[in-house]
């Protein structure tokens, strides 16, 4: 039995005798003599040994073995010995030498004949040893040439088979297809849904994943922690909470213990939803069930109120956490830097990260990117210098890309542009985040020519770019008094379907309305909504604001009507605008009662509508119209003349 350690008998043996040495060959006994005194000493059962054994030798046999078609052959005869399985080492293995045979070979029936040529016997167990090998290796099509050829051969393929099918199915975008299949098994077993609900997940397909999950029951099956969880995690990620605590009460009573990661997803579900109170509530069930918390968590909940703007119920947390003995990580250091930027705490930020060497921590990109995002918020360009030279990140694609967002707006335009051609002197692959720091920096720069020839080669060689880099050239265009180009890049985009969204219209809008062309912004504004783009409340403001300069009531009018109907709540300014204008307008009582409806229902301020009112004489206003004037829910006047107008003046000021 020495040939089970001289590997290199099978390595310099022609193939020839190889071939007639695999008879010979035995897997399934090795006798404790034939393991030295200090294997015997290692905490390995004699089976974990023995499998370890022959593994090696079929490995370094499979790899050094002249010939693929040999390989192919010695590798299925292997699979044949009792008590032998192949690991996933020799499958990535053969996925190579399969992929070779497949190239020369064209067709599987060829290499099945191939096969017997050397002396292979065709077996049902040999199609689905190819099966495997080629789904592993991601060679689809010839999954399903495996799958017919199957039948040609008379075998019938069984439920291994059909999962294999059913993967690849799913896999290659076939969902009906593959649930097509699914039904028609015969003998679905526990892989066949687990599949199924695997891949459903990915694709975030709720109807199909409720439909297999409830088969999965009837047929006796049920899904594994694992699955559970995944299961879990994708009602969490699309927000399907109620859903997600139907799974969390359904494990509960399968009996499985809920882990610190069931926690932990549904914790971050309701954070991401923007309902930290919620998670925090969780967060307590979960330390009443005995469950102890980890700095996973702890994060996942500062970051959650951080977000909400619930900066101190964050900092008790963080209190919380630091008492329970956990110390925070560059993580979390990390998430800090970045939600204190983003809530204009500015100061608090920095001093996390001047902290950070006190915690013998070492700053990484992600703690780089949040500090430029904190200076660029803050505009203190000048600390960039300061930071950056203590610094030693490397510079990948996402530091790259927030440098050029600084250099843009710290006012280095060129210095965006020289960043992004050493981006591509590096071999860095641009994204949209990389498009949109050089054609800023461009236009910029004033190089608004070759900035719109760089965008029509972007979109040419980049069709899948999203609203951002379209809206992006435009905006900058705009920013430097091109509007007529900008509009016409506009209307480009329009006419060739590109992904435009909310921010495109209010950015097309804008320039519309600074090139004095308010006629058209009104009919892009219609135009938006007809293709099914709602207004927000910067839509709004820019058009009403337009309105009000051209002091067209009408469609002031008309556009509060709108507003309160959608309930969008306009900025102060641009209420001020419409108080203004709709005071100083003539058409009553239509005017002053839409007014003092839209003050009652809370869409004017107090103050707007008393600074405006307290001027009524000063615009020659007649509020003897008005039959009723209410602030809030209290009678201010009910008059039928304008006598008492110096005492409700008085009344409001």
């Amino acid at each position: 039995m020495l040939w089970r350690y001289n590997l290199g008998f099978l390595h310099s043996t022609p193939r020839i005798l190889i071939l007639k040495a695999l008879p010979f060959m035995s897997f399934h006994h090795v006798s404790s003599a034939e393991v030295s005194s200090n294997d015997k000493s290692q905490n390995f059962s004699w089976e974990k040994r023995r499998i370890t054994i022959t593994s090696q030798i079929v490995h370094s046999t499979l790899l050094n073995c002249p010939s693929n078609l040999i390989a192919l052959s010695f590798f299925l005869w292997c699979a044949k010995q009792p008590n032998y399985f192949h690991d996933a080492q020799a499958f990535d293995c053969m996925v190579n030498v399969l992929t070779q045979l497949t190239k020369k070979y064209v067709t599987l029936r060829r290499i099945v004949g191939e096969l017997e040529n050397v002396g292979c016997v065709i077996k049902p167990q040999t199609f689905l040893l190819l099966l495997r090998i080629y789904w592993r290796g991601g060679l689809y099509g010839m999954v399903f040439e495996t799958f017919d050829e199957m039948g040609t051969f008379g075998f019938t393929p069984n439920t291994f088979a059909r999962n294999v099918i059913i993967d690849v199915l799913f896999k290659i975008g076939q969902v009906d297809v593959a649930i097509k299949v699914l039904k028609e098994t015969q003998f679905p077993n526990f892989l066949t849904f687990n599949i199924a609900l695997c891949n459903l997940c990915k694709l975030r397909d709720l109807s199909n994943m409720k439909d297999v999950s409830r088969r999965m029951f009837l047929e006796g099956h049920y899904p594994n922690v694992k699955t559970l969880e995944m299961i879990l995690n994708c009602f969490c990620k699309l927000g399907r909470l109620a859903e997600a605590s139907q799974v969390l009460g359904l494990m509960i009573t399968l009996g499985i213990s809920v882990s610190i990661n069931v926690w932990s997803i549904l914790i971050d579900g309701f954070c991401q939803l923007r309902q930290p109170g919620m998670a925090n509530d969780l967060f307590e069930k979960m330390l009443g069930t005995g469950c102890s918390p980890n700095i996973v968590i702890y994060t996942t909940l500062i970051k959650g109120f951080l977000d909400s703007q619930m900066l101190t119920t964050a900092s008790n947390i963080l209190t919380r956490m630091e008492s329970d003995g956990y110390v925070p990580d560059l993580v979390l250091c990390n998430v800090l830097i970045d939600c204190l930027s983003k809530v204009g705490r500015y100061d608090d930020a920095f001093g996390i990260f001047v902290s950070l060497s006190d915690r013998q921590l070492v700053p990484d990109s992600y703690t780089f990117c949040s500090l430029l995002s904190n200076i660029c918020l803050s505009r203190r360009f000048s600390l960039l210098p300061k930071i950056a030279s203590g610094l030693a990140i490397e510079a990948d694609l996402v530091v790259c890309n927030s440098l050029l967002n600084y250099f843009c707006k710290a006012g280095y335009p060129l210095h965006a542009v020289e960043l992004y051609d050493y981006m591509l002197d590096r071999g860095f692959t641009p994204d949209k985040y990389s498009f949109v720091g050089l054609l800023s920096g461009l236009c910029g720069a004033r190089r608004i020519d070759e900035a719109v020839n760089v965008y029509k080669g972007i979109i040419m060689y980049c069709p899948g770019l999203d609203a951002h880099v379209h809206t992006i050239i435009i905006d900058r265009l705009i920013r430097v008094g091109k509007y007529h180009r900008a509009i016409k890049l506009f209307r480009r985009a329009l006419v060739e379907k590109y992904p435009l969204d909310v921010v495109s219209y209010n950015v097309a809008i804008y320039g519309l309305l600074k090139s004095g062309r308010i006629g058209e912004a009104s009919i892009l504004y219609s135009q938006m909504k007809d293709v099914g783009i709602l207004p927000n409340a910067c839509t709004y403001n820019l058009v009403i604001s337009g309105f009000c300069s051209e002091r067209d009531v009408k469609m002031v009018k008309q556009l509060m009507q709108e507003i309160s109907e959608a309930e969008v709540e306009l900025d102060h300014n641009t209420m001020n605008s419409v108080t203004k204008l709709l005071f100083k307008s003539h058409t009553y009582p239509s005017s002053y009662n839409q007014l003092i409806e839209m003050w009652n229902s809370g869409w004017i301020p107090d103050e707007a509508m008393h600074a405006e009112f307290s001027k009524g004489l000063a615009y020659g206003v007649n509020i003897g119209h008005a039959h009723h004037l209410f602030l809030r829910d209290k009678l201010v006047v009910d008059s039928s003349s304008s006598d008492d107008l110096p005492d409700v003046a008085a009344s409001v000021v």
